[in-house]
C-alpha cells in the first residue's frame, strides 16, 4: 500500500512560481515511475510530467514544456514538481500518480491507467 500526500498548492499570479511537492510512503518508492496529472474544472485529467524510477528519464506535456520540472529526491521519498512562468490555464487540482507494478522501468508512462496509486491532490490556481 502506498499513499501519496501533494502540498504546496495555492493562488499565484500569472508569472509567479510554486513548488509542488509530494510525499510517499513505504520501502519502495525508489522503484516507482511517479507522474504529476492535472484536473481543471470542466475538463478531463491531463498529463504533466513524468520521472523514471532514477530520475534520469523525465517527459513533459508540450504545454508546460520548459516551464516545470519534474525531479525526486529517493532519500526523501518526495517527488517535486517545480513550476515557472505560471499562466491562468495552469490553474487546475494537481495530483501525483505511482506505477507501483513495474518496478524500475525503462519506459516513463504518460496516460492514468498506467499508475495504480494517486494523491488527493491539491489546488493551483493563477491569477491574470
Amino acid at each position: 500500500q502506498v499513499q501519496l500526500v501533494e502540498s504546496g498548492g495555492g493562488l499565484v499570479q500569472a508569472g509567479g512560481s510554486l513548488r509542488l511537492s509530494c510525499a510517499a510512503s513505504g520501502r519502495t518508492f525508489s522503484s516507482h515511475t511517479m507522474g504529476w496529472f492535472r484536473q481543471a474544472p470542466g475538463r478531463e485529467r491531463e498529463f504533466v510530467a513524468v520521472i523514471s524510477w532514477s530520475g534520469v528519464r523525465t517527459y513533459y506535456a508540450d504545454s508546460v514544456k520548459g516551464r516545470f520540472t519534474i525531479s525526486r529526491d529517493n532519500a526523501k521519498n518526495t517527488v517535486y514538481l517545480q513550476m515557472n512562468f505560471l499562466k491562468p490555464e495552469d490553474t487546475a487540482v494537481y495530483y501525483c500518480a505511482a506505477d507501483t507494478t513495474r518496478p524500475y522501468r525503462t519506459l516513463v508512462p504518460t496516460t492514468g491507467n498506467e499508475y495504480d496509486y494517486w494523491g488527493q491532490g491539491t489546488q493551483v490556481t493563477v491569477s491574470s
